[in-house]
């Protein structure tokens, strides 16, 4: 008995499998400290609120004011005209959409009855929970004056003056096929495409594959063993979305065909920073180990396990290191609130900068691998 522990605690301490004393401790400590520090905010500031002003009076500014005034809403979007509220949510601008309505300060003078129209983004639903408390409370308060007004003027008051017409967008429902299933068939997808090809550079070193490439190949003969992990993830995601789209009410708004080029290149991300995390590592056993650094944190980042505002900023802006954080990006804004091209070109912009990046760190990696062989060979 005392010789298999023995026995196992060599092998342990070998190096040729997980070093998991090392992982364990690490791992313990960073999530500790790290995510201490990245979601000690707790709660929801200045969260983005688009105004579509169709009244532009004084009295409609008053009370843009006081929404800007409310330590959770900031106003990102002012619009004096009738347009789609949808369109003010795409790559998260705002999180809600106040309409006030024309003849907004007429009905307040005259005291009649006014609706405020309010669009709520349902693609997480504690994102807005502040928000309607807030707006409640403005709402509230305006009636109090109002009918104060009234009370000191004409000794009368009114039973009904200002009220909220709220409307849930991209998931009415509160469906679980948009938010938890969703984001776990994305999460747990990517996972397992890195564990198959995080120690692929590993196990052809082992093989004796790698020096042969270095010495004789190119970059594309290690990019391209990619291929037939990458089409098995494609399939298997559109297989998955096809279940919770026919067997439960997941919403698909958008272009399959932009929401599939996005895929392209973001399985393509994912794939070139799973080579270059398992590089180094000794064997694929130590290259699985280390896929914990760049998925987990773009689920727990990418707003599927909470509401981004509850994030520092300098954490919204870090996180997009995590090629996850950019595949929840365009499943919000392809899948559920129907976007095309040109509506999320800035963001998509911003994931081929991200990707280009990661093909430049991969070449250098590549040719510093192909040098350093050669240079053993010139030795020998």
């Amino acid at each position: 008995m005392m010789n298999s522990i023995r026995d196992e605690i060599r092998f342990l301490l070998s190096g040729r499998g997980m070093p998991y004393q090392k992982v364990a401790f690490t791992v313990a400590i960073f999530v500790t400290i790290f995510f201490t520090l990245t979601l000690g905010n707790n709660i929801s500031r200045n969260l983005p609120i688009g105004i579509i002003d169709l009244d532009n009076s004084k009295y409609s500014h008053e009370i843009v004011e006081k929404i800007n005034s409310s330590p959770c809403m900031k106003v990102s979007t002012i619009i004096y005209s009738a347009v789609d509220p949808n369109t003010l949510f795409y790559e998260d601008k705002c999180v809600t959409v106040v309409v006030l309505p024309k003849d907004l300060e007429k009905d307040r003078y005259s005291q009649t009855a006014t609706n405020i129209g309010v669009f709520y983004d349902n693609t997480n639903t504690a994102l807005t929970a502040d928000i309607r408390d807030a707006l409640n409370e403005i709402v509230a308060d305006e009636n109090l004056t109002i009918n104060g007004a009234i009370e000191e003027s004409t000794g009368d008051s009114i039973s009904q003056g200002m009220t909220l017409n709220t409307r849930n967008l991209f998931n009415p429902s509160n469906s679980s096929s948009n938010g938890e299933s969703q984001g776990f068939l994305f999460f747990f997808s990517s996972m397992f495409f890195v564990f198959a090809t995080i120690g692929m550079v590993p196990r052809l070193r082992i093989e004796g594959k790698l020096e042969e490439i270095l010495k004789k190949g190119t970059l594309f003969d290690i990019l391209l063993r990619l291929v037939p992990y990458s089409v098995i993830l494609l399939t298997a995601l559109f297989v998955g979305m096809a279940i919770l789209r026919v067997a439960n009410d997941m919403v698909f708004s958008g272009s399959i065909i932009l929401f599939f080029v996005t895929q392209i290149f973001y399985i393509s991300a994912v794939g070139i920073m799973s080579i270059l995390f398992g590089w180094t590592a000794a064997n694929p056993g130590v290259a699985a180990s280390r896929m914990i650094l760049f998925i987990p944190g773009g689920f727990i980042f990418g707003g599927q396990s909470g509401p981004l505002a509850d994030l520092l900023d300098w954490v919204r802006i870090g996180s997009h290191f995590f090629p996850l954080v950019w595949e929840y990006k365009f499943v919000r804004d392809i899948m559920m609130r129907g976007a095309g091209f040109w509506d999320i070109a800035n963001e998509f912009g911003g994931f081929l900068i991200y990707i280009g990046v990661l093909l430049i760190v991969f070449c250098y990696v590549f040719l510093r691998s192909r040098k350093s062989a050669l240079c053993k060979i010139n030795k020998t």
